[in-house]
């Protein structure tokens, strides 16, 4: 990206800042709503009346004062030096709203007292002038807010436009106070008109002299001129452009004429007539572009949704306007500022870095933009961590580690949107934003596990001979439980138990038991992998062992769905919306963490176990008819030291025998039922003596080829003798000639190959040493037989055993 775009998209993201910091002091206002109706409880009759007997010396110290009382945005000095008439007023108003709802308790909402009560209430002028005043403030803000929204919605091109106006806007009233200053000096000065005249250089060049006060007012006019000249949307005639800047600098060089006072005054309406004019017309000109421009978004957004979705719309425009890194732009202003003002705050006390720390996050986290704001800065902190353990792991290709930052700021406005933070008061808002932090780097830990564990499992696979991967992948794990165990020791010592203790203990014991599942894992592949001999117990090893962690993480899921329960029913009672939000969040939890898991969990137990009744059902091979096959297993191309006989006279390993029959039924060479059935049973007894006789004859095996077969399948030592001569050779298993099953070919490390042929399979082709593991797929049966050994390779590749290669391929 150059220099150029960056600066640009900069630029960009600046346009947008100012809409959100709108958006802002809007919420921060409350939309214009008083919380409470009139003044605080804490405004008493009488405390109003010592206040009123005090001098009132700021009465005209602040030009807003009307404007900042109407929002709702004025100090606490001038709410509490108000009249005290109206505090006086609104407590009445106040102590008769409080009888009218006592009477409704006592004897009901019929009762006489009440209705003459509420009588009252509809003549009290007082209160239709609060209502009035409030529906009045929220029709203000509320198109506040929508405009906002609609100016941060815009294209830039039209952006620059709105900022245009605005400015051209801006500088006509700037320009009119400065007038009107630069008169108020020249008001009680002499003649400057003389002076220029007489050349009295003496009061000309004095450096506390009218002139030199009236120099930087004719500089700016000028810059101003030239400015709204340059960037006015309006009419462009020739000869006024040149003018403009003498149109904003005429009052002060016509105030040095001897005129009249009357006239003087009205010098900087004058001259504010032009470019106000040409605002009007550039508002009225813009006004039926700005209506095309909104209808114009309505068309492309409908478009775009019927075509590609309504998720695909937002994800474009969230692109598009850039939404993150105006948010933290946003943010970092608004911290950047409560910093200047603690840093110019006079105060005897000196300013110290934690209290100031704490005063700036509660204050970036009063409303819901300042959150979002938050939320995106932590967001690209966490994106960071993770890329940094992704630099320290050796690795630059996890899809964990780019959905981070996402997840991670979606989890934090969530858990601050279900805690009610912005409701809350300063010193408790701090305290729930750190309990927000602690479930936040909980989470982060798991998702940091989840970059770890794949890792694990490719360095055991694969045998890689790196130890400064081993090392680096198993000292993250130590951390991985060392973090964990350290901000669980610092919590219980620090604090009482509580919900929220619980709910970080569950996450941290999580993520300890899954690294040590994950660690255990490996430990058995490595163990595998230093075998000579094919291991068949490794497969019941890993199942108890990922059996145990998914039992644990789903006994912690239903204890966190009981602790939010509990905060539900006893804790969220002053949040309505905080309390939805958490009920929303504790169903999605229910649902996908608890019943998806739970029924997942036991549809392979259930499978597993008919695997196990299925693979004893069938008939044990004898060692003679081991030794009269002499082959290797065509699903994983082990040496068989014991292998089950399928009905169609197959000899596979139970293990990957009953890894096949999580997919299917029927053979994974000629796709016969390979299960003896009840029919056939019931037919006979002597078919079944006749299947016993025929399992105790040795098998016609089909020729060699060597060519195929020059890999060599790995022996027993007792066989070792025997299979020395025939080095070059391999059995192949022979299937009906009608199976049509095409080749099928997988990864030589993480992938076997089977390959399958019209007359005959050729196994044992691919036996090595390394090893590779891949959990056991659960997908349906593909129809035909093409799909059926493609589905016979994904199966053979997708078990938790060893598949090996030998040490020429490697």
């Amino acid at each position: 990206m150059s220099i150029r775009t960056q600066v640009l998209g900069l630029v960009d993201v600046m346009m947008r800042v100012p809409p959100i910091i709108v958006i802002d002091e809007i919420l921060k206002i409350g939309m214009g709503v008083p919380i409470q109706l009139g003044a605080s409880k804490a405004y008493t009759v009488e405390s109003d009346a010592i206040k009123s007997s005090q001098p009132d010396a700021s009465h005209s110290a602040d030009t807003f004062a009307t404007l900042k009382a109407f929002f709702g945005i004025g100090s606490e000095d001038s709410a509490t030096t108000s009249s005290p008439i109206s505090h006086r007023n609104q407590a009445i108003l106040e102590h008769t709203i409080e009888n009218a709802s006592k009477s409704a308790q006592a004897s009901g909402m019929l009762s006489n007292n009440f209705n003459n009560i509420m009588d009252e209430l509809a003549n009290d002028s007082l209160l239709a002038n609060m209502l009035s005043i409030t529906t009045v403030k929220f029709v203000v803000c509320l198109l506040g807010f929508l405009c906002a929204t609609c100016i941060f919605m815009l294209w830039t091109r039209h952006l620059v436009m709105v900022y245009m106006f605005l400015t051209s806007l801006g500088l006509t009233f700037l320009s009119y106070w400065s007038n009107v200053s630069a008169l108020e000096l020249m008001e009680h000065s002499p003649c400057i008109l003389e002076d220029l005249l007489s050349l009295n250089t003496t009061r000309l060049l004095d450096s506390g002299g009218v002139i030199m006060s009236l120099a930087p007012h004719l500089i700016a006019q000028w810059v101003m001129g030239m400015l709204f000249a340059y960037i006015h949307l309006g009419p462009r005639f020739g000869l006024l452009q040149k003018s403009m800047p003498i149109i904003f600098t005429s009052p002060i060089l016509l105030a040095m004429l001897p005129l009249p006072p009357s006239i003087v005054d009205k010098l900087p309406v004058v001259a504010g007539l032009t470019p106000i004019i040409l605002t009007k017309i550039t508002l009225m000109q813009s006004a039926m572009e700005a209506s095309r421009t909104v209808y114009n978004g309505y068309q492309y957004a409908m478009n775009f949704v019927s075509n590609f979705g309504l998720s695909a719309l937002i994800e474009n425009e969230w692109q598009r306007l850039n939404v993150p890194n105006v948010l933290r732009v946003f943010w970092a202003l608004r911290i950047l500022k409560g910093g200047y003002t603690l840093l110019t705050a006079e105060s005897d006390v000196p300013l110290q870095l934690f209290p100031a720390m704490e005063k700036l996050l509660v204050d970036g986290c009063e409303t819901l933009t300042a959150v979002l704001g938050m939320t995106g800065v932590i967001s690209m902190i966490c994106h960071y961590i993770g890329r940094s353990f992704q630099w320290y792991l050796l690795t630059y290709d996890n899809d964990e580690e780019k959905s981070l930052g996402t997840v991670s700021a979606v989890l934090f406005y969530i858990l601050a949107l279900q805690t009610g933070l912005t409701s809350l008061a300063p010193d408790k808002r701090f305290v729930r934003l750190c309990r927000n932090l602690c479930l936040l780097v909980t989470a982060l830990l798991h998702f940091l596990h989840n970059i770890v564990s794949p890792i694990l499992m490719s360095l055991s696979a694969a045998r890689n001979p790196s130890r400064k991967r081993h090392v680096r992948a198993l000292s993250v794990c130590a951390f991985l439980i060392l973090m964990p165990l350290g901000l669980l020791y610092y919590l219980w010592t620090h604090h009482s138990p509580s919900t929220w203790l619980l709910a970080v203990t569950a996450f941290s014991v999580e993520v300890i038991v899954k690294v040590l599942v994950s660690l255990a894992t490996y430990t058995l592949f490595l163990l595998d992998a230093r075998r000579q001999f094919f291991w068949e117990k490794l497969d019941d090893y890993l199942y108890y062992v990922r059996a145990f962690g998914n039992s644990v993480e789903f006994c912690f899921g239903i204890l966190l769905f009981i602790n939010g329960a509990w905060i539900l029913i006893f804790e969220s009672a002053q949040n309505a919306t905080g309390g939805a939000i958490r009920a929303i969040m504790m169903c999605i939890h229910a649902y996908f963490n608890i019943w998806c898991e739970a029924r997942a969990g036991w549809s392979v137990f259930m499978k597993r176990r008919s695997a196990v009744h299925k693979i004893s059902a069938l008939p044990e091979a004898t060692p003679a008819q081991l030794q009269a096959f002499d082959d290797v297993c065509a699903i994983c191309y082990q040496e068989m030291y014991s292998a089950k006989i399928t009905r169609c006279r197959h000899f596979f390993h139970g293990v990957c025998l009953r890894k096949w029959l999580y997919v299917q039924d029927r053979c994974p060479l000629c796709h016969e039922i390979m299960m003896y059935t009840d029919k056939a049973e019931e037919n006979t007894q002597e078919a079944d003596m006749a299947a016993a006789q025929q399992a105790e004859e040795p098998i016609h095996l089909y020729p060699r080829d060597e060519a195929n077969n020059a890999g060599g399948a790995r022996h027993s030592p007792e066989r070792a003798a025997e299979a020395a001569p025939e080095s070059g050779a391999a059995g192949s298993s022979a299937t009906p000639a009608s199976s049509n099953v095409d080749d099928a070919t997988a990864n030589s490390t993480n992938e076997t190959a089977a390959e399958t042929r019209p007359v005959a399979v050729n196994s044992g082709s691919h036996s090595s040493s390394n090893s590779s593991y891949i959990p056991a797929s659960g997908q349906p049966p593909p129809p035909t037989a093409t799909s059926a050994a493609a589905v016979a390779t994904a199966a053979a590749s997708n078990t938790t055993h060893i598949f090996r290669l030998s040490q020429e391929q490697q």
